[in-house]
């Protein structure tokens, strides 16, 4: 009988920032979507203060999984300890902890443990989960980093806010117009190419071309997690537009007895330099935000008014073959 070897890995990284802010990107996971590259949605199950659970759908290159975590949470001591309730194979069990060490007057040292166990311990899946785990543990580190050392400024860097639209009807027809993002070219004029992969039920992988006002054309790919019965999708831009370091959202359908209303929902993170390099080496980032608030939103106005025109459209249909099919009832009593 084999004994499972523990394989233990450690990763750190300095950052000129004080521990509470690292320990702060690292404690609140609800955040990690818009801040760690990796993440593209988590769903919280149970947190307490102290200990956390919760849904994480996330992977490198739109290669997308979802796993259940538990973490503990010391804030005195600026550490977390997790663990993966049900880990992928070849993998068999996963945990470790974040850790936060003050250095000198701002400067701090962000660790993070990694324990992992591979059934067999077949030297192929040790090699390929220790790639795996050091990629992400690397970019992860690199991003916090990024972000606390810009602390003093990361609220200016960061933007939220919400578009809506009142439809009067029922929600599927307004759900599957916004699931059905590959039929968006020749429907939503901004969109000029769209490709969609679903290999899995309910995560999308899709890439898009976006025609912006001034006729140019960005590519963009996404992925988009998608939950019909909660009429939510939410999604992650892996490669951003101009002017953005991330961008996250959510589309939520929201019924109520006399119809539904559609939100549209976006986070993003300014990438620095390109706001420099578009607006100048003395860059207002209070104008990028107005400029990525406004371009933004003017395509999700867009997509909302298509939205509700294709709710109508799919309501008259359906009122016309519901007075063909009273026809064809009246005729057969006579």
């Amino acid at each position: 009988m084999s004994v499972e070897r523990v394989h233990r890995m450690s990763f750190a990284v300095d950052a000129a920032a004080p521990a509470g802010v690292l320990y702060g990107l690292v404690a609140d996971t609800t955040r990690w979507p818009l801040l760690v590259p990796a993440t593209v949605h988590v769903e919280r199950l149970d947190f307490d203060g102290i200990r956390d659970r919760y849904f994480m759908w996330a992977g490198p290159d739109g290669n997308v999984r979802q796993s259940v975590w538990r973490r503990t949470l010391d804030p005195e001591r600026l550490r977390v300890d997790f663990h993966q309730e049900v880990p992928t194979a070849p993998v068999t069990s996963t945990a470790g902890s974040w850790s936060v060490e003050a250095l000198a007057p701002g400067w701090s040292r962000l660790t993070l443990e990694q324990y992992v166990t591979v059934a067999g311990n077949r030297a192929g899946d040790v090699h390929q989960t220790r790639v795996e785990t050091e990629a992400d543990a690397r970019a992860t580190l690199t991003r916090i980093r990024e972000l606390a050392e810009r602390w003093n400024r990361l609220d200016a860097l960061t933007l939220s806010f919400e578009d809506s639209a009142r439809i009067e009807g029922p929600a599927e027809p307004v759900y599957a117009f916004l699931y059905e993002v590959g039929a968006w070219p020749g429907r939503v004029p901004h969109i000029a190419r769209a490709d969609v992969a679903e290999d899995r039920p309910g995560i999308q992988v899709v890439s898009t071309d976006t025609l912006t006002p001034d006729g140019s054309v960005h590519t963009t790919d996404s992925v988009r997690v998608c939950f019909p019965a909660a009429g939510r999708i939410l999604h992650k831009q892996t490669r951003p537009s101009p002017l953005l370091a991330a961008h996250t959202g959510e589309w939520s359908v929201l019924p109520d007895p006399d119809g539904v209303t559609v939100v549209s929902r976006h986070d993003v993170l300014l990438d620095e330099a390109m706001v420099e390099r578009a607006f100048g080496p003395d860059a207002d980032l209070a104008e990028a935000r107005r400029s990525v608030r406004e371009a933004l939103g003017r395509e999700s106005e867009a997509t909302l008014r298509l939205t509700r025109d294709h709710a109508r459209d799919v309501a008259a249909r359906q009122a016309e073959r519901d007075v063909a099919r009273a026809g064809v009832r009246a005729l057969r009593a006579v």
